[in-house]
């Protein structure tokens, strides 16, 4: 069975859509099989990885709502054959009010994945900015939750909110779940703000911290309006080697 990975910050604007997508796409051309779950009803990860979210007949909101299977809701991606995605679109944002009368609703996602488990090597998904059902339905999927921080001012702010619902899953609904580590993004190496940040957060937070830091590059924040991953849309940009150095130090700390 493949690693199921939660990407989750319930702070926007963090880097975690922009993590979602390039760290699988660097996977995927690593050789890993990767499936990309959309969770956000955002669609920024289905956009940014050249799909049309407005036009779908099936989404993980058909598939949470079960009006389609796991594999009906599987759409690939160009130009990376290992890549797979479960797409999302604005209609995602009513599912929490349908699935209200629903009996372990914490569980939808998970049982549909088990399904397809064993076809991958690493599942992703990338959760909205928010502690709600759906980030809970990641979190009982998951293995483990890997949390991006922007190097900013705030980097902190919610952190402890995001580790108290993290404690809660395991202790009620998925015992196995456990912290992945931090990745900081948004790096600026030339500013005291970016380093102060990282020895806050080292000091701070008793995790893994992963080596690889995502620098701020205008070629990242490109990528998405052309619907591709920084590795195929500049693949030798700081942003792009940065994803891949990332993708290696995972794949060396599951060992797939």
């Amino acid at each position: 069975m493949g690693k199921i990975i939660a990407i989750a910050n319930q702070k926007g604007g963090v880097g975690k859509t922009t993590t979602s997508i390039n760290l699988s796409a660097c996977l995927a051309e690593l050789g890993k099989k990767v499936l990309v779950i959309d969770l956000d009803p955002q669609g920024n990860t289905t956009s940014g990885l050249g799909i049309d979210k407005d036009d779908l007949d099936n989404t993980v909101y058909e598939l949470m709502l079960d009006e389609c299977s796991i594999k009906e809701s599987i759409v690939d991606v160009e130009g990376l054959d290992n890549l797979k995605v479960i797409p999302s679109n604005v209609n995602l944002a009513g599912a929490e009010i349908e699935l209200l009368g629903i009996n372990d609703k914490e569980y939808i996602l998970k049982n549909a994945v088990d399904y397809i488990a064993d076809d991958f090597d690493y599942i992703m998904i990338d959760c909205p900015p928010s502690l709600n059902m759906l980030t809970v339905n990641a979190m009982t999927t998951a293995d483990s939750v890997l949390v991006p921080i922007q190097c900013e001012y705030y980097a902190l702010e919610g952190i402890s909110q995001l580790m108290h619902t993290i404690e809660l899953v395991q202790e009620r609904l998925n015992d196995k779940l456990k912290i992945n580590g931090v990745v900081f993004t948004m790096y600026d190496g030339r500013t005291n703000l970016s380093n102060d940040v990282v020895d806050t957060v080292k000091s701070n937070l008793d995790t893994t911290i992963y080596q690889t830091i995502i620098p701020r590059n205008v070629r990242l924040a490109e990528a998405p309006s052309h619907g591709l991953p920084i590795n195929l849309y500049d693949g030798k940009s700081a942003g792009a080697e940065s994803y891949r150095n990332l993708a290696r130090e995972i794949i060396d700390r599951t060992d797939i």
